[in-house]
């Protein structure tokens, strides 16, 4: 595929992104009320998914664009000591569940990102996350796979290629944390 045909697929599938916007919108909503509750927003991922989780709580802890107050984030995916642990201890399919058991409360968000939606240690935090109580939500692709139905709202991005995928992953999280920010900067959190 040529460059000229990559713009093409990336255009188009930011395109049929439109069709997700009320699910985009709902998810900011429930962060904004978790926020506001005194929650605190887990994400957490694999790869690629791990970058933009990494990413997304740092957009809500230091700003996005605005100035305002620092916002109760974390990616599960950043304390190595704990991440060793837990695979030495457990297995890594437990390295995202025992986190969310240890600091998920039932009125945090809980935000698994995963390009295929079969990541094993994804899908035990989201269960992890749902046996607290927890608002879970998804980001993934293709068919939503394994993930799809164990959330609250699933964000997939219709493609099954991953570098389109997680391109989509990046424009959407930064549209979540803009709606979450714009809340803020009103007064919402």
């Amino acid at each position: 595929m040529d460059f000229l045909q990559q713009f093409d697929e990336h255009q188009g599938v930011i395109e049929d992104l439109r069709a997700i916007a009320p699910i985009i919108e709902r998810i900011a909503a429930r962060i904004t009320n978790s926020l506001q509750s005194g929650g605190m927003i887990l994400w957490f991922g694999n790869g690629g998914s791990a970058a933009q989780a990494q990413h997304f709580a740092a957009e809500l802890v230091g700003r996005y664009e605005r100035e305002r107050h620092g916002l109760a984030s974390l990616a599960l995916n950043t304390d190595t000591s704990v991440l060793t642990a837990i695979s030495n201890d457990y297995s890594y399919d437990q390295v995202f569940a025992r986190q969310v058991q240890a600091l998920c409360r039932d009125i945090d968000v809980a935000i698994g990102l995963s390009t295929s939606g079969n990541s094993p240690n994804v899908l035990a935090g989201i269960e992890a996350a749902r046996a607290k109580g927890a608002y879970t939500a998804g980001m993934t692709g293709g068919d939503g796979g394994a993930l799809a139905p164990l959330v609250d709202d699933v964000i997939v991005v219709p493609s099954g290629r991953t570098s389109r995928v997680q391109e989509c992953h990046l424009f959407l999280g930064h549209l979540l944390c803009d709606q979450v920010e714009l809340d803020a900067a009103a007064g919402a959190p």
